[in-house]
């Protein structure tokens, strides 16, 4: 499942170089990395947009950015291929909107590391993510409207520390065929870390949920690509009895730190279990409705799959998706990389497994191309909506190439397949996952 870095890709980052891009036409690689215009005098940058996503990057703002020549590469960027300040490993997939995902291994951490925690963004991060003067609005079909700064949060209500799994809806998506659009997600669209905050429930419990509330609204402070200041990039939601749910976070902190500002600084929902458009980044309003929420990315086709199986490269109607909910179950191996050589017959093998909302009951690997499996420890999840860890000893019988596959079945029967049905989106791609091992 491993692929070369292209020419333009370092072989330890994945990230394109940053020069590469800008030697044909500096403006328009400004454009297409940063969202970058600048005034006619071909210095500064035009609204901020493209501002907020260069100091996303370097990790912090840039006091003279009003003199910074179009074209000029920052030179923490270029010394570091493009490093995103503040991630470590990540292959981006997509430079507008930063996109980028955690190769599996390393993703081995219990706990998944701010650094290794993969980036989905919909839009131009804010240029503002000043925790101090943050506030969230709880509007819409509640008794008492309330607006609500971080500290309000903090002193007014519970502050818990949960694990959480947070999983793009569209990792997977590289292996359907034929190929379906959208960000080219592998297997590293997926993380497990410290989420602190209040719980959605709580929040909502003080404003007074109305008897006609059917479903909850989210909006962020990320701007439209497009620049439009009428337009949100996305604004998704859930039915009002998940958003009761008590392991759904408003956060602040992310492993005991500030989150991350490509993770959604300095305040984000975490909706685990669910796909990760749910989990609303840079958190600025929730309203609740007497209806589906219609905003951006919750109609059409967006975060929806056919209600009945298709057949590969079928046309499917508007009418007949349905919104995807719970993710389904599935595994990962972090440990061994996949297309290791080693002369020992011994390996220890190591990853993951979560199934939305549902328990993971066995995690089972083989060696012999499915024929028979072997169940392993798996351990049990620190909290609920956490992801289980798994380990083993594998041994072989002599040397050779062998493939190791995982298989989790959860607390419901589910188990991941050989193959998913295909889907025109790519979503919910749950195949069993495989590493390639030589032994020699």
């Amino acid at each position: 499942m491993t692929e070369k870095p292209s020419k333009n890709q370092t072989k330890s980052s994945g990230i394109p170089k940053l020069f590469d891009l800008y030697k044909s036409d500096p403006a328009a690689a400004d454009y297409k990395i940063f969202g970058r215009v600048p005034d006619q005098n071909r210095r500064g940058f035009l609204k901020g947009a493209g501002l907020a996503t260069m100091g996303a990057m370097l990790g912090a703002a840039i006091p003279f950015s009003k003199n910074m020549p179009s074209g000029l590469v920052p030179v923490a960027l270029a010394d570091t291929s493009g490093l995103i300040e503040g991630k470590d490993g990540l292959t981006v997939l997509n430079d507008r909107p930063v996109n980028a995902e955690t190769p599996p291994h390393l993703l081995d951490d219990a706990i998944t590391p701010v650094n290794r925690h993969f980036i989905r963004n919909n839009g131009i991060p804010p240029e503002e993510m000043d925790a101090d003067t943050w506030t969230l609005t709880i509007d819409g079909l509640v008794d008492k409207p309330m607006k609500l700064s971080i500290a309000d949060l903090k002193s007014k209500f519970e502050v818990v520390t949960l694990s959480l799994v947070i999983e793009c809806g569209g990792n997977g998506r590289s292996y359907f065929n034929p190929p379906a659009k959208g960000n080219q997600w592998s297997l590293g669209a997926v993380a497990c870390s410290e989420w602190t905050g209040v719980r959605l429930k709580d929040v909502l419990e003080a404003a007074g949920v109305k008897s006609n509330v059917v479903y909850t609204a989210h909006e962020g402070a990320d701007s439209h690509l497009s620049g439009d200041p009428d337009k949100l990039p996305i604004s998704r939601g859930v039915p009002i009895a998940k958003a009761m749910d008590p392991n759904i976070l408003i956060a602040f902190e992310q492993n005991g730190e500030p989150i991350h500002p490509m993770n959604g600084a300095p305040l984000r929902l975490v909706v685990p279990g669910w796909p990760g458009s749910c989990s609303q980044k840079w958190l600025t309003r929730i309203w609740l409705r007497d209806q589906v929420h219609d905003g951006p990315k919750m109609t059409g086709k967006a975060y929806r799959v056919p209600n009945h199986p298709v057949e590969a490269g079928e046309k499917v109607e508007k009418k007949d998706f349905v919104i995807i909910e719970r993710m389904p179950v599935k595994s990962l191996i972090t440990f061994p990389e996949t297309g290791i050589e080693t002369a020992d017959k011994e390996l220890t093998v190591r990853g993951h497994a979560w199934s939305g909302d549902r328990d993971i009951t066995t995690l089972q690997v083989s060696i012999d191309f499915g024929a028979t499996w072997e169940e392993v420890k798996l351990d049990k999840a620190v909290n609920t909506g956490a992801w289980q860890n798994w380990s083993t000893q594998i041994s072989f019988p002599q040397s050779g190439y062998y493939e190791i596959w995982a298989k989790a079945t959860d607390s419901e029967g589910d188990s991941q397949p050989h193959a998913i049905n295909w889907n025109p989106k790519g979503y919910l791609n749950n195949t069993m996952h495989r590493i390639a091992v030589r032994v020699s």
